[in-house]
């Protein structure tokens, strides 16, 4: 699976059981003519505007805004809710089939009709393409789509999957118009044609201008007219530089922590303010359990030990993330604090030692940590070279850092090089499944070569099987204490989301949440 790295109400009791119903949200939307066009700015690029492709955090901010999908999560939610569908619901006790009806009159940005037969055609495409960059890896389970009629989907599944709606109402389910995308290839002419609260009008090497879509009819209620998003390309100083005198109304993704917490404290000047909301983003130290250092169980356990995520936090991110001692992070059904009931939140050299006593070693551990900022930010560099510290300060490491471009990177984790690297994730969908099966399951995408028949042969498929998913909580516990136990990684913070905008804007607190979808049509102007 691609990890889409840098790579979060009321839940419907009756949801995932006995169907979802349209909740009170407009049937039509709004036009947001009392609004004012928006423009935002993100370090991000866009990799795709096809969604049989795009896997990363940009593409699928325009996927939200542009595309539809059966389900949606509303905002500070993380129990899908209907959109382009009526209702949905698994119509089997196996939860192995999976049915939606269609809302009235849906119709594509460019006017043409949304039918059942563009759901089939959408999720058919997806999976004939299986992109590499794509988000066809997440359907392993999807065997087949019916369309009885114009208006109702059916999904057949290879096998019992409870989070299968959530999933489809992520970006991985934008529905596209059958009449404007090929069967056998990727849309390659940055346009895009969805039914969802906006089109895109254009879209360029810096920018790309969305407009409200007229013929939208979900649950959306649109509060401007417009959105322009510039690309900064990585550049956080520039996308500093630009809410500051006020070129955007909006920065969102990318800002340097300390820039955050000086326009936070008022120290950048007046005129913007800094919305912070949840995010269900991680970031994971991995281990490679065949590397001849790495792989001992005594060498991980020292570094639980010592490892201070509270320093980290403190000295590196200033306080725009939180420790992490859970694999799941806090707000998703399943959070537990495994790692901080084994190892503790404070550093024990002690019992770091002891763990390597037992393992047989008497001299300082010689290690590298492997860190690519390219891919999770400058901030990545600096966090490792103070991991190096704390574990060299104990007397029992001698740690060094190592920084590498994203593809060499990719490619030595395949070639089993690193023995410690950094992996980040941002999840597909908010739902525990997502920060476990991929990491645990069979053929993890951490490639650290971590197996545990438990976790594969049994956790996992029940699990998945379990339509109510706050009863997973248990198997989630096991699970996550399995892993404490086996080190396969070692979770070391959570972060927040940010933004930064105008004072004459409002609406970012409904953008910034644990499901990931940043919403265009919350955002007002004026």
């Amino acid at each position: 699976m691609n990890m889409r790295n840098q790579w979060p109400v009321l839940p419907i009791v009756a949801g995932l059981a006995s169907g979802l119903l349209t909740g009170c949200g407009s049937e039509t939307g709004d036009s947001g003519s009392d609004g004012s066009s928006v423009v935002m700015g993100m370090s991000d690029d866009v990799l795709a505007t096809d969604p049989a492709s795009g896997y990363d955090p940009g593409s699928w901010l325009l996927f939200d805004n542009v595309f539809q999908t059966l389900l949606s999560f509303p905002k500070g939610g993380t129990e899908p809710e209907p959109e382009a569908a009526r209702t949905c619901s698994f119509t089997d006790a196996a939860t192995t089939v999976y049915s939606c009806t269609l809302r009235d009159g849906l119709q594509f940005s460019n006017g043409d009709a949304l039918t059942s037969a563009d759901v089939k055609y959408s999720f058919d495409r997806m999976m004939k393409i299986d992109d590499s960059a794509g988000p066809a890896v997440m359907f392993p389970m999807l065997d087949k789509v019916a369309t009885p009629d114009d208006k109702t989907v059916v999904f057949h599944l290879k096998y019992a999957d409870a989070t299968f709606p959530s999933k489809i109402a992520s970006g991985a389910g934008s529905i596209v118009d059958h009449r404007e995308y090929a069967t056998n290839g990727l849309r390659e002419d940055h346009q895009a044609v969805g039914s969802g609260p906006y089109r895109l009008d254009s879209f360029g090497d810096d920018k790309a201008v969305f407009s409200v879509n007229p013929h939208y009819k979900g649950t959306a209620e649109v509060q401007n007219t417009g959105v322009t998003l510039k690309f900064f390309h990585g550049d956080q100083k520039a996308l500093k530089n630009a809410v500051l005198r006020h070129d955007v109304d909006v920065a969102y993704r990318g800002l340097a922590a300390g820039d955050i917490a000086r326009m936070a404290g008022g120290a950048s000047g007046g005129g913007v303010h800094v919305t912070e909301g949840n995010s269900a983003e991680v970031q994971h130290l991995v281990f490679n359990m065949d590397d001849p250092v790495a792989g001992r169980l005594g060498v991980r356990k020292a570094i639980a030990y010592l490892l201070d995520r509270d320093a980290l936090v403190d000295d590196v991110y200033q306080d725009t993330a939180t420790p992490l001692y859970s694999i799941i992070p806090a707000g998703i059904t399943g959070h537990s604090t495994s790692f901080f009931d084994t190892y503790g939140a404070r550093p024990s050299r002690s019992k770091a030692e002891a763990a390597l006593r037992d393992e047989g070693l008497t001299g300082k551990v010689k290690l590298t940590l492997w860190s690519t900022p390219s891919r999770y930010g400058p901030s990545t560099d600096e966090e490792f070279k103070a991991i190096a510290e704390q574990l060299n300060a104990s007397g029992l490491f001698d740690a060094s850092v190592e920084s590498v471009p994203y593809d060499q990177y990719e490619k030595d984790i395949a070639r089993g090089r690193y023995g410690v690297y950094v992996k980040g994730w941002i999840p597909d969908y908010p739902d525990p499944d997502n920060f476990t099966a991929p990491f645990f399951g069979k053929g993890n995408v951490l490639g650290n070569h971590f197996g545990n028949p438990t976790i594969t042969g049994t956790l996992i498929p029940r699990t998945a099987a379990q339509s109510d998913r706050s009863a997973t909580g248990a198997s989630y516990g096991k699970l996550q204490d399995l892993v404490a136990a086996d080190l396969p990684v070692v979770p070391v913070w959570q972060a927040k989301q940010y933004a930064v905008a105008a004072d004459d804007v409002y609406g970012l607190e409904y953008c910034l949440d644990a499901s990931t979808v940043f919403r265009f049509w919350e955002i007002k102007k004026g």
